[in-house]
Formats: structure tokens, sequence, C-alpha cells
């Protein structure tokens, strides 16, 4: 004696059967006997996508079980087969102690309730965020850094922080550069939670706040076709995920080559799509990701349905929602020697800044948030430097006390 395997919408069931030779038309005799499903409404089907049918006219598609004489050895089935069954009308599902395997709290599961329970990825074609412009000064001293001196040679990153608009336009006035640990392939940010602290205070003294990821690719991964790999999606998902923020920009920098063979930079920004950011708080993306993986594909830890295929592998194209890019002059100058880069920042940069900028209002030589971040290690994280930032927000004239205080900073 054998058992298949019967999956309908209402679960999965079990069918004894003799003789292993019997022909369609005599299982089908058997599903009436054992499960009480008329044969007059069964479609059976090897493939799991019969489940998934909405119309009768969709069950006609499924004809590899409609010769009514094969026999299941043609068909390859054999002890522990499943077999797909579709049917009309109701039954009462026999179980141990009156359970009903259907569904949910015994309750039968309908076809509303199967495709409700598969996890479908689909494209997003209009993103949240309407647009997003770049500071001119900000956007040149990121990719001037990692273009004159890392020669795009090793990954590098930053949180891009600026104000979000009513109608979704994005406007990015700074960025700033985590402590990390960049190579070809890879990213590790090492984020430090103090200096963290003293980046939100400053935010929200220039009424700015987080609004998005920047990184750059190397020259390495110019040679392969993807937009992002794996690995960069894994990431910038969690950045999405974790900010809260619907509109949240993640953005790429990186080499291109021009019609005369040499080599331009380039930012593209995109969304990470609702379906990517819930399906990585949902944990069903596969965190491992082995050397001989495809970059171009995200592995699942359960199969999701693209378009009508069940697969646990995702081009990452699906993923990503196309953002236009403008560009504008922010409130802040971008001069001030940037943090956690190879140069470590001193006061003695802070020196050099007063005195080349001597010709300007104090408030004006100050309107940095670079400077801000050096000058925010030295005051009261709570009070001091969210009121020194709005006096640059505000334009206003710095206060005679903070004014001293940093003079004496810069002359330690």
């Amino acid at each position: 004696m054998i058992q298949l395997r019967v999956r309908s919408r209402d679960g999965l069931e079990r069918v004894s059967i003799e003789n292993p030779q019997i022909t369609v038309s005599q299982l089908k005799t058997l599903i009436q006997s054992q499960l009480q499903i008329p044969i007059q409404n069964q479609t059976l089907s090897t493939n799991q996508n019969l489940l998934l049918s909405k119309t009768p006219a969709d069950l006609l598609n499924f004809t590899d079980m409609a010769n009514p004489n094969a026999t299941l050895s043609s068909l390859n089935l054999a002890h522990g087969s499943i077999v797909f069954l579709a049917y009309d009308g109701e039954r009462n599902v026999s179980g141990p102690r009156n359970f009903n395997p259907a569904g949910s709290f015994g309750r039968k599961m309908t076809m509303d309730d199967l495709i409700a329970k598969q996890v479908r990825v689909t494209r997003q074609e209009i993103p949240h965020c309407e647009l997003v412009s770049f500071d001119r000064d900000s956007a040149h001293a990121f990719q001037h850094y990692v273009n004159e001196t890392l020669a795009f040679g090793v990954k590098r990153c930053g949180f891009m922080y600026g104000t979000v608009s009513e109608t979704g336009k994005v406007e990015v006035d700074f960025i700033y550069e985590p402590p990390q640990q960049g190579t070809e392939e890879n990213l590790a940010i090492l984020r430090d939670p103090d200096e963290e602290k003293l980046v939100e205070a400053i935010g929200i003294g220039l009424g700015m706040r987080k609004v998005g990821f920047i990184f750059t690719q190397t020259i390495s991964q110019d040679k392969k076709d993807y937009t992002m790999s794996n690995k960069e999606i894994l990431q910038a998902a969690e950045f999405h995920a974790e900010s809260g923020l619907k509109e949240w920009v993640t953005a790429i920098v990186k080499l291109e080559v021009n019609e005369d063979g040499g080599a331009d930079v380039h930012f593209e920004a995109f969304q990470m799509s609702d379906n990517c950011v819930k399906l990585f708080k949902d944990g069903l993306f596969e965190t491992d990701i082995a050397e001989d993986d495809d970059p171009k594909l995200s592995k699942m830890k359960k199969d999701v349905v693209v378009g009508v295929k069940d697969t646990r592998e995702v081009d990452n194209d699906f993923f990503l929602v196309v953002v236009k890019i403008f560009d504008h002059q922010g409130p802040l100058s971008s001069t001030f020697p940037i943090e956690n880069r190879i140069t470590h920042v001193t006061l003695k940069a802070l020196k050099n800044h007063l005195d080349r900028t001597k010709s300007l209002s104090f408030v004006k030589r100050i309107s940095d948030f670079h400077l801000l971040l050096l000058l925010a290690r030295f005051l009261d994280l709570n009070a001091d430097v969210p009121a020194l930032a709005e006096c640059v927000q505000r334009q206003t004239a710095v206060p005679e006390g903070y004014q001293l205080l940093i003079e004496s900073l810069a002359s330690s």
C-alpha cells in the first residue's frame, strides 16, 4: 500500500492506495470515498499553481492529469508524492477530536486565504519620495574624497541629513560619514552611538533629520551587471527599515565611462520598495551570503512568489524604485575637514578654518556641519549643541559666551 499526499484549500491530507498502478480516474474515486469530494467536482494537477485558480476557466489550464486513463506511474507519482486538488462546493473535513486542518481556528481556507498566506514580490513603480535634491557643496565634498583620495578603490558611505516637504521632496543638506572600514566588495559600518547622538542634536538644532543613506560602488563593481548587489540591498533595507521614514532615500555614487572613454562621477537615487522593507522587517532575507552566491540575486529564507513562480531568489532590481535627482545650494558650507576619514580632525583644523574665514560674520564662519560636530564634543549635548546649531539655522548672532569658547578651543 502507498499513500499520496493531497493538498487542497483545506490543507494537506492523505489518500491510501492499495495498487500503485491505478489510473487518474481510479484515484478520483478513492478521493471521493476517502475525502468525500464528488468526482465531478475534482480538478487534479501536479502543479501547485492550481490552488491559485480563481475561476472555472483558470482550472482548464491544468491538463497534466486530465486524461482519466493515465496511470500514476506515468505521472511519476509514487509513495509520498503530492497531488494538488481544487474542488467546487463545501465539505466537512474529518480529523482527530473534530479538529479541522483547513485553516486558522478551524476555519476552512478559501482561495483568497491561500493567496493571502503567500508572500508576493512585485515591482513598485511610484516612489514615496517625489525627488531628492543634493546640496552641491556636500555632494561634491563626498564624491571628491572617494574619487581623488580613495580612487573608487574601496567602498565609502554616509548618512544624509536634510528636510522632507509635505509633497515628499527630500533635500539633502549635509552628509555625516560614520566610522567605517571599506574594501572593494564590502562595507563595515562601525557605528558610534555617542557620536550619532551629537549628530542628531545638531540636526535638531538645524531643523533637519536623517533622510537617507549614500554609498559608493568601486571600480571593480562597475564590471558587474547589477544596479545594487545583494549585500548592498541588505544594508540599504536595514537602514530604510530603521528610519521609519517612508520618503527615505538610498543614493549610489560610482564612476561611469563617458563617450570619450574617460570616467565621470555619477549619482543615482532609489527608494527600497515597500515590499523589500517589509520582507526585511519580517526577517525573510537570508543574511548569510556566500562568496559564490550571485550578487544580482537576494536569497529568501522561504519561498516567495515572483510573477507566477515560487522561488527563493529574487532579482535585486525588483526591490528598487527610481527617484529623480536635482541639486540646490543649501544653507551650510562643506569646507571644514570631514570626520572619520584618513586624516584625523583636530582643533588645529578649527584654528585654520577660523583664520581663513575672518572676513565673514561669526555665524557664517561656523555654518558647517562638520565643524559643529567637532565643537559638539566639547559642549553640553542637551543644551549647548542644539542652541548653537539653532543660531546657524536662523543665521542669528552667536552669543558672546559661545564665541569666546570656540575661539579659546581654536587657540588651545
